[in-house]
């Protein structure tokens, strides 16, 4: 409401028309003066065409005392608004002349210049719903007055909204060819608007998509200061946003602005560090700015245009601004509208006071009968329009004529079908004495559906067309000269992927090769992310590295991925690879040499027991318990043996058998080494008078002990691998780079109940070695015993912490360390000596030696 009481009072200001009781009854009185019509023809039925010829207003003071006068336009005539109105007479004259199309039916017009102007465009409005009669209808309601049926036009936004809310309430059909704010497809403020050029709401998308698909991000943005202009870029502006392109600024302005405002927006552009300018302005306001523009010294811009300038003839004087790109509305061909617009002649002129003007401002001369201005020669009749190069009689590119055009056709059609009857085989037939309302024309305008020229033309429910725009291009061709190279299109009907589509190379900005770079900042490659900068738009930003085990496989990626458990980036932190697995390996040095020592040391085990077997029958033997001694032997060569099932990939059954193996074969082996201690204090003993204690040690009691002792192990390794065996096991904790594939070992209690038992044997082993080591020297195994159980029992307690800090397969590696030097060290102390004597010193091999009756030295 408020908006439309604007309206009314801009209306009265200007002199509009109202409506009072005449004094002899009921009648409509028209009040103020109206303003002459600019092209007009009589018809059944009369469409009304309001065009932006003139943009410029004359300012007339009022001083309250009489009348105000009608407002006039002045500045120069727009040629190319001139093709749109002349357009329209051409749609006219063709639909009359048909035989399909209201046969029989006359239509006519009345044209209008709104001059740019709100207050003349509401004025307009009133006119062409009141007439221009003083006094009209009389003894009828004035609120049912209406001249026209519908009304073409206007070519701006603003005047369009402003004529909307007067010709709104009287049901008056507006079909606009130009005005594309989206805030007209609000069927609740503009019920009866509607038009043929498509709404600012796809182009605003269309552009932001356009901007994106070339990779800019830093942008300025112009718009006029109008409602086409401002509605047009909030709209821009918010599809810019999701598509995440930043704008440096935003400025506005109007070309009745002062210079120095003009100015200033100039210097903005020429500063800033944006190379692309998204320009949704007003054709006129774009003429001011880029007059302002073009006399600067600065680095070429990348100009993105919307429709309402980029395809403008009168824009192709700025040939530094040659690379411009915009969207545009669709060229199209109008059979017999060149050979129209040129069938003008001096006669058929100087009955128009519009087409004199235009007459004598494209030519320059005046007409006989005008005012003769100063400097301007008379018009001799020579002159013809077909040697004109102006966008009048350019028809090239008729892009917005056809909107005209269509808007004409779809009123006519709409007229069509109240009064017309089309029956199969039958002559159609149009009523002219039926009473079409404004009403019924703007409910069959909605529903109207036909194709002309190649174009379909109907509306949704907002009044609306589908939106399709061509991406043109100012291109300078060979010759020198610009033209609009249509270089792609938009159909925001067309299927997903098919919407926007480039087909030919685009000219850029100063004549680069390159489409222009404009961003804020420089792309983050791969391997890196974005990182905003404080109290700046999203567009600047610092590209930082992403963090180990973090990748960003894109550009401008915004976030870095963690990779997956099993995997971990690369160098570049643009991929992740799969980690190392580490294990101690059979083909590493390490490996190798832990291999061969373990071979070596079962190999040295298999020698020693073939030199107690081949002198079995020797006193060395024989006192030194053989059978213990073999069995021995036995387990110290799976002792050395079982160390390789440590090496090697881990699996289920290799981690099983690695710590059983090693907790039975050891505790085997100590066994074996504390019965022949046990059997040494024995036989010491034995040599006492009245000692009896061998019968209770003999080889039975012997075997017996070793095999309780081997069995109590064998029963913890069952309980262990019956609760909670040890499994393989991906430690992925100690290195976050590579994977340790390592053994579990299950049951911690197990496996300890496993190492302390034997500790606790190794440690029994070793207290009966330590009290027998100083029996005679001819019984000195003891001795041997004792040492090789302090390097066993020193071996396994450093093993304990080595175990516990070493990292990845170095753990295994210690084990096996410990392994081997303990088995080492139980076959060097107490088999080599024996060896030694029985190789290298056969003559101490000898009963009488072992009995002690011959000198000997100490083993």
């Amino acid at each position: 409401m408020e908006a439309m009481w604007t309206t009314l009072v801009l209306a009265l200001m200007a002199g509009a028309l109202t409506l009072t009781k005449g004094g002899s009854g009921s009648e409509c009185t028209l009040q103020g003066t109206p303003r002459p019509v600019s092209l007009s023809q009589h018809g059944d039925f009369v469409l009304g065409g309001v065009f932006t010829i003139h943009h410029e207003l004359i300012n007339i003071e009022n001083n309250y005392t009489s009348r105000p006068q009608a407002p006039q336009c002045t500045g120069r005539l727009d040629f190319r608004q001139m093709r749109f109105a002349r357009t329209m007479v051409f749609a006219i004259k063709e639909i009359n002349n048909s035989s399909e199309l209201l046969p029989g039916v006359t239509l006519g017009y009345e044209i209008h210049d709104s001059c740019a102007s709100v207050p003349v465009a509401v004025k307009v409005a009133f006119q062409l719903a009141n007439g221009i009669e003083p006094v009209f209808f009389p003894n009828r309601s004035c609120s049912k007055s209406a001249t026209v049926h519908a009304v073409v036009g206007d070519s701006n936004s603003t005047p369009t909204i402003a004529m909307s809310r007067i010709l709104g309430p009287f049901s008056i059909s507006q079909v606009s060819y130009f005005a594309t704010c989206a805030c007209l497809s609000d069927k609740l403020q503009f019920p009866t608007f509607s038009r043929t050029i498509p709404s600012d709401y796809y182009q605003a998308a269309a552009l932001a998509r356009l901007v994106k698909h070339f990779g800019w991000t830093w942008i300025g943005a112009v718009r006029s200061d109008s409602d086409y202009g401002n509605n047009g870029m909030a709209a821009f502006l918010q599809a810019a946003q999701a598509e995440g392109i930043c704008v440096e600024y935003s400025e506005a302005l109007y070309r009745t602005n002062p210079r120095t405002k003009v100015r200033r927006v100039a210097e903005v552009i020429s500063r800033s560090t944006a190379r692309v300018i998204v320009a949704f302005i007003d054709s006129g306001d774009m003429l001011v700015l880029l007059s302002e523009l073009e006399g600067r010294l600065m680095a070429p811009l990348q100009w993105i245009g919307s429709e309402d300038w980029v395809t403008d003839r009168m824009m192709l004087q700025f040939r530094l601004f040659a690379g411009t790109i915009g969207f545009g509305i669709p060229r199209s061909v109008i059979p017999g509208l060149r050979d129209f617009l040129l069938d003008l002649g001096p006669a058929q002129v100087s009955h128009s006071p519009l087409l004199t003007e235009f007459w004598e401002s494209a030519f320059g001369c005046s007409l006989g009968g005008s005012q003769i201005v100063a400097g301007q020669k008379p018009c001799d009749g020579n002159q013809n329009l077909q040697d004109l190069q102006n966008p009048y009689t350019d028809t090239s590119q008729l892009r917005i004529s056809n909107m005209v055009y269509k808007a004409v056709y779809a009123i006519a059609h709409a007229i069509h079908s109240i009064i017309c009857k089309d029956e199969p085989k039958a002559p159609q037939h149009c009523n002219t004495s039926i009473q079409v309302e404004p009403l019924q024309v703007m409910e069959h305008l909605r529903k109207v559906n036909f194709s002309r020229n190649g174009y379909t033309v109907s509306f949704d429910a907002n009044g609306d067309p589908v939106a399709t725009y061509e991406l043109v291009n100012w291109q300078v061709t060979r010759d020198g000269h610009m033209e609009f190279e249509t270089v792609g299109h938009y159909d925001a009907s067309a299927p997903d992927g098919q919407v926007f589509i480039i087909k030919k190379n685009i000219t850029w900005a100063g004549s680069q090769l390159q489409v222009p770079v404009s961003v804020c900042s420089e792309s983050c490659p791969p391997g890196t992310r974005k990182a905003v900068q404080r109290g700046k738009p999203v567009c600047c930003y610092d590209c930082v590295p992403c963090a180990e085990g973090e990748i960003s496989n894109a550009t401008d990626s915004l976030n870095c991925i963690t990779c997956p458990a099993d995997y971990w980036s690369n160098a570049k932190k643009d991929e992740c690879l799969p980690k190392p697995v580490e294990f101690l390996s059979f083909h590493e040095v390490l490996g190798i040499i832990l291999a061969a020592c373990s071979v070596i040391g079962a190999c040295l085990a298999i020698m020693v027991a073939s030199v107690f077997y081949r002198h079995r029958d020797t006193p060395i033997v024989k006192a030194n318990n053989s059978e213990l001694s073999f069995l021995l032997l036995f387990s110290l060569k799976l002792c050395f043996l079982c160390s390789l099932t440590f090496i090697g990939q881990p699996s289920e059954w290799s981690c099983m058998l690695r710590h059983t193996a090693f907790g039975i074969t050891f505790v085997l082996c100590i066994s074996c080494v504390l019965g022949k201690t046990i059997v040494v204090l024995m036989a010491f003993r034995a040599t006492l008078p009245g000692s009896n204690v061998m019968k209770w040690f003999g080889p039975s009691q012997q075997r017996l002990s070793v095999l309780a002792f081997t069995l109590i192990q064998v029963l913890i390794c069952v309980l262990w691998l019956t609760t909670s065996p040890p499994f393989p096991y991906k430690n992925m904790k100690h290195y976050k780079e590579k994977i340790i594939l390592e053994c579990d070992v299950g049951s911690a209690v197990g496996f300890w109940a496993v190492l302390s038992y034997i500790g606790l044997l190794s440690i029994l082993c070793f207290g009966f070695a330590f009290l027998a080591r100083k029996l005679p020297d001819n019984f000195n195994e003891a001795k041997l015993i004792t040492f090789s159980m302090l390097i066993f029992c020193a071996v396994w307690i450093t093993f304990i912490p080595a175990y516990v800090s070493s990292p990845g397969k170095f753990t295994v590696a210690v084990e096996i360390f410990a392994i081997l030097a303990s088995s080492f060290s139980l076959i060097v102390c107490i088999f080599v000596p024996k060896c030694f004597i029985i190789l290298f010193q056969p003559e101490q091999n000898t009963k009488k030696h072992m009995m002690g009756k011959m000198p000997s030295k100490s083993l």
